[in-house]
């Protein structure tokens, strides 16, 4: 039995926001775990992240973290073709990733402390 081609659809999305995922990590992880960092390094780890990124092939994202994934991941390869200092590269790209960790973080917990409406039932 042949699968649907919305679980096709479903199964290639999948594997492009988990390519995206890798390529994000691994480029956080050199920039973060390597003492010598240099630009040649750089653009060395880009292209091999960018293999197996470009054998997926892109597929459109809605969701709003997924979008500003794609953009942050864009946004590492457009670097390697960059004049700027491998240290300027590595911060805007911590910021950027940060950004994106915390925006991810602020919709998973809600503190709910401060509600008044919570205890009012203690009366």
């Amino acid at each position: 039995m042949a699968a649907s081609q919305k679980v096709i659809d479903s199964s290639n999305r999948l594997r492009y926001i988990r390519a995206l995922e890798r390529f994000h990590k691994s480029i956080i992880s050199y920039l973060m775990n390597t003492p010598q960092l240099s630009k040649k390094g750089f653009i060395k780890k880009i292209d091999n992240a960018l293999k197996l990124l470009n054998r997926i092939g892109e597929i459109d994202l809605y969701k709003g973290e997924l979008k500003d994934l794609q953009n942050l991941v864009k946004k590492m390869a457009s670097f390697k073709d960059s004049e700027k200092d491998i240290e300027d590269i590595k911060e805007e790209i911590i910021y950027a990733s940060n950004q994106l960790d915390k925006s991810k973080n602020a919709k998973r917990y809600k503190k709910d402390k401060h509600v008044s409406s919570k205890y009012d039932d203690w009366d």
